[in-house]
């Protein structure tokens, strides 16, 4: 299984799509609020959500959201990642309610070879993310530095922090 991608593995114009989708419940809306400290009443409280706000429901808190696009992304591009250098923009472009399933999709925008490191990029990306239905959610632009094919190898390669399976030990005989 691939896990991100060396800089000479990105082109630009290529399209990433995420998968699997997540479907996001009210449990984790209100985890993610309880646990950033995000107590605004559209996201916690559905008293509140049905009689005051445009929705007439919970909205699923925006930088939940991103997380999970930037999470659901990390297979495709940041898996090797030496440095996430820049959120160059985000956008909560549609709400996200409980129960809606989320996908997200990223675009090589660019890349360019470190100026200081030969053994290094920088990759521009833009990440999407739409509901099951279609509907744009959120969009937002990175910078993210990775590693060359060489400095992967000169690091023991793919996996170089994985442990190698022992041989049970043999059983001595009495």
């Amino acid at each position: 299984m691939q896990f991100g991608r060396t800089y000479e593995e990105f082109t630009v114009g290529d399209v990433y799509k995420h998968w699997p989708g997540k479907t996001v419940t009210e449990y984790d809306d209100h985890l993610f609020c309880l646990l950033t400290m995000n107590h605004h009443p559209l996201h916690m409280d559905s008293n509140y959500a049905e009689r005051t706000t445009d929705f007439g429901k919970n909205v699923v808190v925006g930088n939940y959201i991103y997380s999970l696009l930037l999470g659901m992304s990390v297979p495709d591009v940041s898996g090797k990642a030496i440095a996430n250098l820049e959120i160059e923009s985000l956008k909560h472009v549609a709400p996200t309610f409980h129960g809606d399933t989320l996908y997200g999709e990223t675009t090589v925008l660019d890349k360019t070879p470190s100026k200081s490191k030969s053994d290094r990029g920088i990759v521009h990306v833009e990440t999407k993310g739409y509901k099951q239905d279609g509907t744009l959610v959120c969009v937002f632009r990175r910078k993210v530095m990775v590693p060359t094919a060489a400095y992967i190898e000169e690091r023991g390669g793919e996996q170089p922090g994985r442990p190698e399976l022992k041989a049970p030990a043999a059983r001595k005989e009495k």
